[in-house]
Protein backbone atom coordinates (compact mmCIF):
# COMPACT_ATOMS: atom_id res chain seq x y z
CA UNK A 1 0.00 0.00 0.00
CA UNK A 2 2.61 2.05 1.08
CA UNK A 3 5.08 1.64 -2.38
CA UNK A 4 1.25 2.13 -4.16
CA UNK A 5 0.82 5.83 -2.80
CA UNK A 6 4.61 6.56 -3.42
CA UNK A 7 4.43 5.67 -7.09
CA UNK A 8 1.23 7.62 -7.28
CA UNK A 9 2.81 11.01 -5.43
CA UNK A 10 6.05 10.08 -7.71
CA UNK A 11 3.70 9.89 -10.78
CA UNK A 12 1.93 13.50 -9.47
CA UNK A 13 4.85 15.05 -8.72
CA UNK A 14 6.03 14.41 -12.57
CA UNK A 15 3.15 15.79 -14.09
CA UNK A 16 3.66 18.50 -11.82
CA UNK A 17 7.13 18.97 -13.26
CA UNK A 18 6.05 18.07 -16.96
CA UNK A 19 3.04 21.08 -16.33
CA UNK A 20 5.88 23.60 -14.88
CA UNK A 21 7.90 22.98 -17.69
CA UNK A 22 5.60 23.73 -20.58
CA UNK A 23 4.71 26.93 -18.93
CA UNK A 24 8.29 27.77 -18.70
CA UNK A 25 8.35 27.20 -22.53
CA UNK A 26 5.72 28.77 -23.00
CA UNK A 27 6.43 31.47 -21.11
CA UNK A 28 9.71 32.33 -23.64
CA UNK A 29 7.93 31.89 -26.63
CA UNK A 30 6.10 34.46 -25.05
CA UNK A 31 8.78 37.01 -23.81
CA UNK A 32 10.43 36.09 -27.24
CA UNK A 33 7.17 37.26 -29.46
CA UNK A 34 6.78 40.51 -26.89
CA UNK A 35 10.23 41.33 -27.80
CA UNK A 36 10.17 41.32 -31.52
CA UNK A 37 6.59 42.57 -32.44
CA UNK A 38 7.83 46.10 -32.10
CA UNK A 39 9.66 45.45 -35.55
CA UNK A 40 8.43 46.11 -38.60
CA UNK A 41 9.10 42.62 -40.39
CA UNK A 42 13.06 42.54 -41.57
CA UNK A 43 12.21 40.72 -44.99
CA UNK A 44 9.12 42.71 -45.91
CA UNK A 45 10.67 45.94 -47.67
CA UNK A 46 7.81 48.36 -47.66
CA UNK A 47 9.02 51.40 -45.83
CA UNK A 48 8.35 55.38 -45.26
CA UNK A 49 7.43 56.57 -48.05
CA UNK A 50 8.87 60.29 -47.60
CA UNK A 51 9.34 63.38 -45.58
CA UNK A 52 9.24 67.00 -45.14
CA UNK A 53 11.52 68.94 -42.30
CA UNK A 54 11.66 72.23 -41.51
CA UNK A 55 13.71 74.23 -39.00
CA UNK A 56 13.47 77.75 -37.66
CA UNK A 57 14.77 79.13 -35.32
CA UNK A 58 14.70 82.59 -33.11
CA UNK A 59 16.07 85.96 -34.53
CA UNK A 60 19.36 85.76 -32.05
CA UNK A 61 19.98 82.19 -33.02
CA UNK A 62 20.89 80.83 -36.72
CA UNK A 63 22.43 77.87 -38.05
CA UNK A 64 23.74 76.46 -41.25
CA UNK A 65 24.85 73.14 -42.96
CA UNK A 66 27.96 75.13 -43.05
CA UNK A 67 30.53 76.70 -40.99
CA UNK A 68 30.53 80.64 -41.47
CA UNK A 69 32.85 83.42 -40.12
CA UNK A 70 29.75 85.81 -39.10
CA UNK A 71 26.36 85.77 -37.75
CA UNK A 72 25.10 87.25 -41.22
CA UNK A 73 25.98 84.15 -42.65
CA UNK A 74 23.81 81.68 -41.26
CA UNK A 75 19.67 81.73 -41.67
CA UNK A 76 16.42 81.00 -39.80
CA UNK A 77 14.91 78.49 -42.01
CA UNK A 78 16.48 75.76 -43.52
CA UNK A 79 13.96 73.75 -45.75
CA UNK A 80 13.74 69.62 -46.75
CA UNK A 81 14.97 70.10 -50.20
CA UNK A 82 18.27 71.69 -48.77
CA UNK A 83 18.95 68.77 -46.13
CA UNK A 84 17.89 66.26 -48.49
CA UNK A 85 20.50 67.89 -51.32
CA UNK A 86 23.49 68.23 -48.47
CA UNK A 87 22.81 64.45 -47.93
CA UNK A 88 23.11 63.02 -51.55
CA UNK A 89 26.50 64.67 -51.21
CA UNK A 90 27.48 63.75 -48.29
CA UNK A 91 26.25 60.30 -48.04
CA UNK A 92 25.07 59.41 -51.95
CA UNK A 93 21.42 58.56 -51.42
CA UNK A 94 18.26 60.57 -51.85
CA UNK A 95 15.95 60.61 -48.76
CA UNK A 96 13.00 61.48 -51.01
CA UNK A 97 13.39 58.03 -52.59
CA UNK A 98 15.00 56.09 -49.87
CA UNK A 99 12.79 56.03 -46.91
CA UNK A 100 13.74 55.24 -43.32
CA UNK A 101 13.40 51.72 -41.84
CA UNK A 102 13.60 50.22 -38.29
CA UNK A 103 16.76 50.73 -36.66
CA UNK A 104 18.11 50.55 -33.00
CA UNK A 105 21.02 52.25 -31.30
CA UNK A 106 22.67 52.48 -27.86
CA UNK A 107 25.13 55.12 -28.43
CA UNK A 108 23.43 58.00 -31.35
CA UNK A 109 26.80 56.79 -33.72
CA UNK A 110 26.22 52.65 -34.41
CA UNK A 111 22.96 51.57 -35.65
CA UNK A 112 21.40 48.07 -35.91
CA UNK A 113 18.57 46.11 -37.75
CA UNK A 114 16.81 43.51 -35.37
CA UNK A 115 19.21 40.97 -36.60
CA UNK A 116 22.14 42.86 -34.68
CA UNK A 117 23.61 44.00 -38.82
CA UNK A 118 25.37 47.33 -38.43
CA UNK A 119 24.15 49.68 -40.70
CA UNK A 120 25.78 52.21 -42.77
CA UNK A 121 24.71 55.72 -42.56
CA UNK A 122 25.00 55.90 -46.41
CA UNK A 123 22.27 53.21 -47.09
CA UNK A 124 19.66 55.62 -46.03
CA UNK A 125 17.97 53.34 -43.17
CA UNK A 126 18.75 56.23 -40.86
CA UNK A 127 19.50 60.38 -41.24
CA UNK A 128 22.73 61.98 -40.45
CA UNK A 129 23.67 65.28 -40.84
CA UNK A 130 24.90 68.06 -39.37
CA UNK A 131 24.21 71.49 -38.42
CA UNK A 132 25.93 74.56 -37.24
CA UNK A 133 24.46 76.92 -35.13
CA UNK A 134 25.67 80.87 -34.05
CA UNK A 135 23.99 82.54 -32.14
CA UNK A 136 24.32 86.76 -31.37
CA UNK A 137 25.00 86.18 -27.50
CA UNK A 138 25.76 83.72 -24.76
CA UNK A 139 22.80 81.26 -24.32
CA UNK A 140 21.65 77.57 -23.86
CA UNK A 141 19.83 76.42 -26.75
CA UNK A 142 16.57 74.41 -26.69
CA UNK A 143 14.31 72.22 -28.62
CA UNK A 144 11.09 73.77 -28.21
CA UNK A 145 6.90 72.40 -29.04
CA UNK A 146 6.08 76.64 -29.10
CA UNK A 147 4.67 78.62 -31.41
CA UNK A 148 6.14 81.57 -32.58
CA UNK A 149 3.87 84.58 -32.76
CA UNK A 150 0.62 83.33 -34.68
CA UNK A 151 2.38 80.57 -36.22
CA UNK A 152 2.36 76.97 -36.59
CA UNK A 153 6.33 76.37 -36.39
CA UNK A 154 6.85 74.85 -32.89
CA UNK A 155 8.44 71.13 -33.30
CA UNK A 156 6.28 68.61 -34.04
CA UNK A 157 5.99 64.96 -35.95
CA UNK A 158 3.08 64.69 -37.69
CA UNK A 159 2.12 61.67 -39.61
CA UNK A 160 -2.01 59.98 -40.63
CA UNK A 161 -1.26 57.47 -38.86
CA UNK A 162 -1.30 58.63 -35.50
CA UNK A 163 1.18 55.80 -33.51
CA UNK A 164 4.08 56.88 -35.78
CA UNK A 165 5.36 59.90 -34.29
CA UNK A 166 5.59 57.51 -31.17
CA UNK A 167 8.45 55.17 -32.81
CA UNK A 168 10.34 58.36 -34.33
CA UNK A 169 13.43 59.49 -32.53
CA UNK A 170 15.62 62.67 -33.48
CA UNK A 171 19.29 63.41 -31.47
CA UNK A 172 21.62 65.94 -30.99
CA UNK A 173 25.44 65.39 -30.78
CA UNK A 174 28.07 67.96 -28.93
CA UNK A 175 30.87 66.54 -28.24
CA UNK A 176 30.46 63.02 -25.56
CA UNK A 177 26.86 65.02 -24.93
CA UNK A 178 23.75 63.05 -26.75
CA UNK A 179 19.88 64.73 -26.36
CA UNK A 180 17.48 62.35 -27.53
CA UNK A 181 13.93 63.97 -28.60
CA UNK A 182 11.26 60.99 -28.24
CA UNK A 183 7.81 62.26 -28.58
CA UNK A 184 6.65 59.54 -26.87
CA UNK A 185 7.85 60.67 -23.48
CA UNK A 186 5.71 64.07 -23.65
CA UNK A 187 6.81 66.84 -20.51
CA UNK A 188 9.77 64.16 -19.25
CA UNK A 189 12.81 63.38 -19.18
CA UNK A 190 15.61 60.69 -18.29
CA UNK A 191 18.97 60.60 -18.10
CA UNK A 192 21.77 57.67 -18.42
CA UNK A 193 25.49 58.82 -18.71
CA UNK A 194 26.35 61.16 -21.38
CA UNK A 195 22.88 60.60 -22.89
CA UNK A 196 19.37 62.07 -22.25
CA UNK A 197 16.23 61.45 -23.32
CA UNK A 198 13.20 63.60 -23.14
CA UNK A 199 9.86 64.86 -24.39
CA UNK A 200 8.17 68.19 -24.73
CA UNK A 201 4.56 69.47 -23.70
CA UNK A 202 1.96 70.99 -25.34
CA UNK A 203 2.98 73.93 -27.33
CA UNK A 204 1.12 76.19 -24.66
CA UNK A 205 2.47 74.56 -21.88
CA UNK A 206 5.68 74.75 -23.00
CA UNK A 207 8.88 76.02 -20.80
CA UNK A 208 12.37 75.51 -20.73
CA UNK A 209 14.79 73.35 -18.32
CA UNK A 210 17.42 71.10 -18.06
CA UNK A 211 14.67 68.84 -19.47
CA UNK A 212 14.50 70.18 -22.95
CA UNK A 213 18.13 71.94 -23.38
CA UNK A 214 20.42 70.81 -26.11
CA UNK A 215 23.47 72.71 -26.05
CA UNK A 216 25.37 76.12 -25.01
CA UNK A 217 26.76 78.49 -26.95
CA UNK A 218 29.06 81.43 -27.05
CA UNK A 219 28.80 85.12 -28.95
CA UNK A 220 30.16 84.59 -32.48
CA UNK A 221 31.15 80.97 -31.86
CA UNK A 222 29.86 78.08 -35.11
CA UNK A 223 28.83 75.14 -32.92
CA UNK A 224 28.73 72.10 -34.90
CA UNK A 225 25.74 69.71 -33.91
CA UNK A 226 25.54 65.93 -35.72
CA UNK A 227 21.72 65.24 -35.54
CA UNK A 228 20.33 61.81 -36.31
CA UNK A 229 16.75 60.86 -37.20
CA UNK A 230 15.42 57.14 -36.92
CA UNK A 231 12.75 55.27 -36.71
CA UNK A 232 13.25 53.46 -33.39
CA UNK A 233 12.66 49.49 -33.64
CA UNK A 234 12.54 48.97 -30.17
CA UNK A 235 9.45 51.05 -29.40
CA UNK A 236 6.58 49.18 -29.26
CA UNK A 237 4.70 51.65 -31.17
CA UNK A 238 6.76 50.53 -34.30
CA UNK A 239 4.82 47.29 -35.91
CA UNK A 240 3.89 46.53 -39.33
CA UNK A 241 0.80 48.84 -39.19
CA UNK A 242 3.55 52.00 -39.83
CA UNK A 243 4.23 50.53 -43.36
CA UNK A 244 4.22 52.46 -46.18
CA UNK A 245 2.73 55.60 -43.83
CA UNK A 246 3.83 59.52 -44.67
CA UNK A 247 5.01 61.98 -42.11
CA UNK A 248 6.36 65.64 -42.13
CA UNK A 249 8.77 66.79 -39.34
CA UNK A 250 9.07 70.27 -37.90
CA UNK A 251 11.77 71.25 -35.69
CA UNK A 252 12.26 74.59 -33.81
CA UNK A 253 15.41 75.84 -31.42
CA UNK A 254 14.90 78.88 -28.75
CA UNK A 255 17.35 80.54 -27.28
CA UNK A 256 17.51 81.36 -23.19
CA UNK A 257 19.48 81.97 -20.33
CA UNK A 258 20.87 80.26 -17.75
CA UNK A 259 17.22 80.54 -15.77
CA UNK A 260 15.03 79.39 -19.03
CA UNK A 261 14.31 83.07 -20.10
CA UNK A 262 13.77 83.40 -23.41
CA UNK A 263 16.33 85.40 -25.12
CA UNK A 264 14.66 86.36 -28.27
CA UNK A 265 12.61 89.20 -27.68
CA UNK A 266 9.87 88.07 -30.38
CA UNK A 267 9.31 84.46 -28.74
CA UNK A 268 8.44 86.14 -25.50
CA UNK A 269 4.72 85.76 -26.73
CA UNK A 270 4.41 82.21 -27.72
CA UNK A 271 0.99 81.07 -28.64
CA UNK A 272 -0.07 77.34 -29.09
Amino acid sequence: MGKKRKLSEDSKSGRQMVHTSLLLVLLAFVSVTAATVAWFTIADYTKVKSMNMEITSGANLRFDLDAHKTFEEYVKTLSFGQIAARIIQDKGFDMRKVPLEPVTTTDCSTFTLENGTVVDSKKGSYLEFVLHFMAKQDMIVHLSSANSGGQKDGTQIASANPALPRAMRISFTVGNQTDIYDPGMENTSTVSGNTKTFGLPAAGNMTYNNGNELFSLKADTDQPVVVHIWLEGTDEACTDELRGADYSIQMRFVGTDEDGNVLDGADKNEKE
